[in-house]
Formats: C-alpha cells, sequence, structure tokens
C-alpha cells in the first residue's frame, strides 16, 4: 500500500489555496493516495497531472456507480439514480432520456430571458454603489434561470440554496445527511405536484412525459434523482463560476483593464477561470470495478478514486505558467466540465450564463472594483468558490 499523504495537515491554508499542494504533489508524481480533510475524512487516490486525469475521466474500469463494488450510499437511497452515479448501460439510457428535453435549442432560447434578469439584477443592485456580489448577483442569476427551467416555484427557493449549499460543501456529515433528506422530500413533493397539474411548458414537467422510441420512461426514483442533479449542477456550479471569474479579474488589474478595452475577450476571460479557478475542484468520486494502473500506480478493486480537475489545469505539462491569469490563453484542452461520457450536460447553459453576466457587469460598473477581504473559500473538496465578494464602483 502506497504512502498516505495526509491533506488535513495543511489545515486551512489547504482550503484557502489548493493549488501549491497540487503542485506539489505533482512533482512527486501524477497519481497518490490521500486522506481527505473532514467532513470526508477517509483515503482516497488522488490523480492530479492532466494527461492521466484526462485518460481516468474516460476510463470505463473506473465506475460511478458504487453499488457495482459495495452497498448503495444516502445520496441514491434517498434521491434516486443520476447521470453521476451511474454507469452504462444505465447512464446511456438516463442521458438519452435527459438529452430529448435538454436540447441546445432550449438553451439558446434562453438567451434573451438571462440577459433580461442579468439587467433586472443590476438595475436593482448598482444604485446602491456597493454590494456583496454572491447574494446580489452570482446567486441570483443561475438560480432563478434554472428554477424557472425546471419550473421550481420562487417561494421554495431560499429554503432550496440552503440545503444545496449544504449538499455540495458539507459543514458536517450530519447536515448532509440532513440536507439530502429534506430535498429528497422536497423534491417527491415537488414531481408529483406537476404529475397531477399535467403538462406546463417546463423541463421538469416534460421529464415527466418523455418518452423513448420503445416506450422507455423516466422511473419515479430517476425522476427525482434527474431533478436533483440538474438543480444543483445548474446553478452552483455557475454561481462560483460567475464569483471566480469577477475575483480573478479584480485581483489581475491588467487582464481586467484588456477585457474593459475589448469586451469581445470576455469568453477568453470564462474559459481561462474555468482552467484557473474551475468552480469544480475535484470530480465526484470513481470507483475501481476492477485492478489496474493509473500511471504505473496499481488500483485494487473497489478503491476510490478522486480526479483532480483543478490540479490537472494548473499543469505545467498542459499549459505553461498554469499559475498565471491569462484571458488570451489557448485554454483548449482543460477539464473543469469533464471529459468522456461524463462530461457536463450543462456546460452550455453555464457559459451563456457567465459571458452574459461578466460582459453586462463590467459594461455597466466600468469602476467595479474591491471593497474588502473577499469571504472565506468553502469547505470540502468538490466546489471551488467564495462565500461572498464585496465589490463597489
Amino acid at each position: 500500500m502506497a504512502d498516505v499523504i495526509d491533506l488535513t495537515e495543511y489545515g486551512e491554508a489547504f482550503r484557502e489555496d489548493p493549488h501549491p499542494v497540487y503542485a506539489r504533489l505533482r512533482e512527486l508524481g501524477p497519481v497518490h493516495r490521500v486522506r481527505l480533510p473532514p467532513p470526508e475524512g477517509y483515503d482516497t487516490w488522488l490523480v492530479v497531472g492532466h494527461e492521466e486525469a484526462r485518460a481516468a475521466l474516460a476510463d470505463t474500469r473506473l465506475v460511478k456507480d458504487i453499488g457495482a463494488v459495495d452497498a448503495t450510499f444516502l445520496e441514491e437511497q434517498v434521491i434516486g439514480k443520476h447521470l453521476l452515479i451511474t454507469d452504462p448501460p444505465q447512464h446511456t439510457r438516463l442521458r438519452s432520456l435527459v438529452t430529448r428535453a435538454f436540447t441546445a435549442r432550449r438553451i439558446e432560447a434562453l438567451r434573451p430571458r438571462v440577459q433580461q434578469i442579468t439587467d433586472e439584477l443590476l438595475d436593482a443592485m448598482l444604485p446602491r454603489g456597493r454590494a456583496e456580489l454572491v447574494e446580489a448577483f452570482a446567486y441570483p442569476l443561475p438560480i432563478t434561470v434554472i428554477c424557472e427551467l425546471l419550473g421550481v416555484p420562487e417561494i421554495d427557493r431560499a429554503a432550496f440554496r440552503e440545503m444545496s449549499n449544504e449538499v455540495v460543501a458539507p459543514t458536517s456529515a450530519e447536515a448532509n445527511a440532513q440536507a439530502v433528506d429534506r430535498l429528497g422530500a422536497y423534491l417527491t413533493e415537488l414531481i408529483e405536484d406537476k404529475r397531477c397539474a399535467g403538462p406546463a411548458g417546463d423541463l421538469l414537467s416534460e421529464l415527466i412525459r418523455t418518452t423513448a422510441e420503445d416506450g422507455d420512461r423516466l422511473s419515479a426514483g430517476e425522476l427525482r434523482g434527474m431533478a436533483f442533479l440538474l438543480l444543483i449542477a445548474g446553478h452552483e456550479t455557475t454561481v462560483n463560476l460567475i464569483t471566480n471569474s469577477v475575483y480573478a479579474l479584480l485581483t489581475h488589474p491588467d487582464q481586467l483593464a484588456a477585457l474593459r478595452d475589448d469586451l469581445d475577450l470576455v469568453d477568453g476571460a470564462v474559459e481561462e477561470t474555468l482552467r484557473h479557478e474551475g468552480p469544480v475542484e475535484n470530480a465526484t468520486f470513481r470507483y475501481a470495478a476492477r485492478p489496474l494502473r493509473i500511471a504505473g500506480t496499481a488500483i485494487a478493486p473497489g478503491d476510490p478514486v478522486m480526479i483532480g480537475l483543478t490540479a490537472a489545469d494548473r499543469d505545467a505539462g498542459r499549459f505553461p505558467a498554469p499559475d498565471r491569469f491569462d484571458i488570451h490563453r489557448d485554454t483548449r484542452g482543460h477539464l473543469a466540465f469533464g471529459h468522456g461520457m461524463h462530461y457536463c450536460l450543462g456546460a452550455p447553459l453555464a457559459r451563456l450564463e457567465a459571458r452574459t453576466a461578466l460582459r453586462t457587469l463590467l459594461h455597466r460598473a466600468p469602476g467595479l472594483a474591491l471593497d474588502g477581504p473577499p469571504g472565506e473559500w468553502l469547505p470540502g473538496m468538490l466546489i471551488r468558490g467564495l462565500r461572498s465578494l464585496p465589490v463597489r464602483w
């Protein structure tokens, strides 16, 4: 058994800035046995090299369904199956059914509404002269978009944020379990209400009624699982992509000046944020279905494997001077949205929202600047983002 590198020994410094730790690990090799900080606290393999991470993301010997190697876990028992915890052929079937409703045309049709919500939020925020950006802008934009897309009632959104934050950035194992339980109950009731109400034009109503050519449909548990995934992944990542983009620009004045001079560089700014400080630090767990080697390291059957997206995207072997934030950089090949069959279904929506938010914010608030230190970085090793970002203009 390989020596275990205890990440808890780095303390709060690891949460604040994990990149130096990942850099040291890459110097030692692309794959390591590590002990995760609380609330996880257990051992896993961690892949930190870009080439190895890209290969592992597409390696079918690494499965997402823990039931294939061990007992089921809480999320599956309470929420149901979804794309991040299934493998072919079940994953293929679920993705096929979901993509029938979650189409590129549907996402493109959202463009005017995304712009309208962005403008309305800035109309309310800008007269004040200063704001906490997450609360006033980065959170309400994607949560409004995804809730309207899925058909989640306005009144439920404040409670949903609390539950969602605890799921992706748990403060404790107990609080995480309670949040999963509450979300499961909420989604069961929401789906039943929509089933009884009949067609309503929203995505969740359409998923309830989507049928494949062979008559296949999503079960009640699968519907709950897909609603869970689309709601959580559909806003948490984008909140932090917007926040991280603004923070990166405000702490790199030369890049901010370049973008202000040419707002058409906004696509490059968003892609470089995805590479440099993406909102998903590590992919959700995979498990070795059988013995395998990653970069010569033996992985035993049943072993959990965490693929470091943030670590891989700062690999100097793939991106020269990787710690430099450069909106002119060629970012092709970054892994912020994953790779292979589990590539993020919502990537086009996240890009649409982030580009719209950043372009509009910088156009309407040309004097945008930090208004004090940012809040703490979120706990855990899944989501990378700030709790708060005070700004003025």
